[in-house]
């Protein structure tokens, strides 16, 4: 048992590709979350909450876009690639063109019915303007998702990762520059300012892909052949594994497109003025969950390469690493999960003031505190089922989960108000990660101990939160700081409490057995 608990002298390459890769993704997903923190802050500061939620209204649209042309696509290159190294090649130049395809049909699509789509599906007249520019960043977020899905199925997400940031930082610089210019013309900033942004990022990111795709393609590894194969051989095998995909994530991406339309009319129907419905929406879509789920760009990426890794251990009836993956994401999900929960309940309301101005974002950041386990597991969970072939089953329980949170939507939010969807939001995530983990347990043989997982964590997070009042009761030093500023040191001496603890807990467990 204690040799067990000893790293290996060196990781094996798999191992290895993994743990940098993930590394690699996340430093690149933090970053982009810190710019996009200072991106929303800018974007609530100009076009309000109500633009805010406008803003976010277009989302489905791009999402089910995203879902038929992209996602679906990307995912099924990276499996098959990751399946079959020698065709990579010409598995990626078959998804580009079909992804290609789609995407500039559904971007004519938008573009011909524009009115139709924002008076009778979004219900809100004012985003007719705007589909203009969502349909034209489809086919570029097609390109990129492509290309990411090679890279990924290689195990060479460095592209990707500079990707991300190339993304971010263009879409942020030129959003910046056009209001600059706009605010010296003397001319309005509305909801158009947000939208360009969206089509310069993605226009920026497939511009960068497709130029490190032709200078810096991922080698092959060394012993392995290329081998050549047409559209025609291709294209069946790479369809069968994407069309699942593709009809469960357009299912998935219809109801929650549903949800997100329905929750502005039903606010309204509490009693809300439209303004008052859109400013909600926009405060909880806009303000409060991109703070939830900022630790989530870890599991993100974790969960977008543990998928080859799964598919490529089953190929090889690998149970016992894939045993390891689901171990190994059940621990560290609920560690930071919890740490999450404590620094959110702790914080929230200070974090919603200081960055966006307004106390109603914090209100429901200590609420939606509670989901940060739940997301995280099902992020890396889902990725697994999805690795071992699970499809299928994950589309009906990402369903069941679905409805359970629209029912919520439509009859708690008229009487209740938004508390209704934070309560269904928590309830669904509960649910989800519940039935991932029955699923799994049927399926793998995987190590699950509930002392060691949940409530050592959990009592650490409690004594750490009772070492960290003990401190601050006698005297603050950073009192007198700007809010945000003292509000950040604060929740890193929480977290560095928590986080020694579990250190010591860690050793204590591992040299136990060697005093009896």
């Amino acid at each position: 048992m204690n040799g067990s608990l000893k790293f290996p002298q060196k990781l094996s390459e798999r191992k290895y590709a993994l743990l940098t890769g993930t590394l690699l993704l996340t430093s690149s997903g933090l970053i982009t979350r810190v710019l996009g923190f200072f991106y929303r802050i800018f974007l609530s500061r100009t076009i309000g909450a109500e633009g805010l939620g406008v803003f976010n209204l277009l989302h489905p649209v791009f999402g089910v876009c995203f879902a038929l042309c992209a996602g679906s696509i990307q995912t099924a290159i990276s499996q098959s690639v990751a399946a079959n190294v020698r065709k990579g090649r010409s598995i990626f130049r078959t998804g580009l063109i079909i992804s290609l395809a789609i995407s500039t049909v559904l971007a004519y699509v938008i573009i011909q019915f524009k009115n139709f789509i924002a008076v009778n599906i979004l219900m809100e007249p004012r985003c007719e303007g705007l589909l203009t520019f969502i349909a034209v960043s489809v086919p570029c977020a097609a390109i990129h998702a492509c290309i990411n899905g090679y890279y990924y199925g290689m195990q060479r997400p460095k592209v990707p990762a500079a990707a991300q940031v190339a993304e971010q930082a263009i879409r942020i610089g030129a959003v910046f520059l056009i209001a600059d210019i706009m605010i010296e013309s003397g001319i309005e900033i509305t909801v158009h300012l947000a939208v360009m942004g969206h089509l310069i990022g993605e226009i920026a990111s497939s511009l960068y892909t497709v130029v490190a795709h032709r200078f810096f393609p991922p080698k092959i590894p060394q012993g392995i052949t290329e081998t050549a194969a047409s559209f025609r051989e291709t294209a069946p095998d790479l369809m069968h594994l994407a069309l699942p995909l593709m009809g469960n994530r357009l299912v998935l991406n219809v109801l929650a497109s549903t949800e997100a339309i329905l929750i502005p009319s039903r606010l309204k129907m509490s009693g809300l003025s439209d303004s008052g419905a859109f400013s909600v929406y926009g405060v909880l879509t806009g303000m409060a969950l991109p703070f939830i789920l900022f630790p989530s760009t870890i599991f993100n990426s974790l969960a977008v390469l543990l998928l080859p890794t799964v598919a490529k251990a089953q190929s090889e009836g690998n149970e016992r690493r894939i045993g390891t993956a689901i171990s190994m994401s059940l621990r560290y999900c609920l560690y930071v999960g919890i740490l999450c929960i404590g620094i959110f309940t702790l914080f929230g309301n200070d974090l919603g003031v200081s960055v966006f101005k307004d106390k109603t974002a914090g209100t429901y950041m200590t609420i939606l505190a509670w989901l940060c386990p739940f997301l995280y597991l099902v992020t890396t969970l889902g990725s697994i089922l999805n690795g071992l072939g699970r499809t299928s089953v994950t589309f009906v329980q990402n369903t069941v989960a679905l409805m359970v949170r629209l029912s919520f939507v439509f009859f708690g939010i008229p009487k209740f108000g938004i508390l209704a969807y934070l309560v269904g939001a928590l309830v669904s995530e509960v649910l989800l990660a519940l039935m991932y983990v029955l699923t799994l347990r049927k399926k793998v043989d995987f190590v699950w101990n509930a002392w060691d997982m949940v409530v050592k964590p959990a009592f650490l997070m409690i004594l750490s939160i009772g070492i960290y009042f003990a401190v601050f009761s006698a005297a603050d030093p950073f009192q007198g700081m700007p809010l945000f500023i003292k509000t950040a040191l604060h929740i890193a001496v929480l977290s560095g409490i928590y986080l020694v603890l579990l250190a010591f807990a860690h050793i204590f467990k591992r040299e136990k057995p060697e005093q009896n």
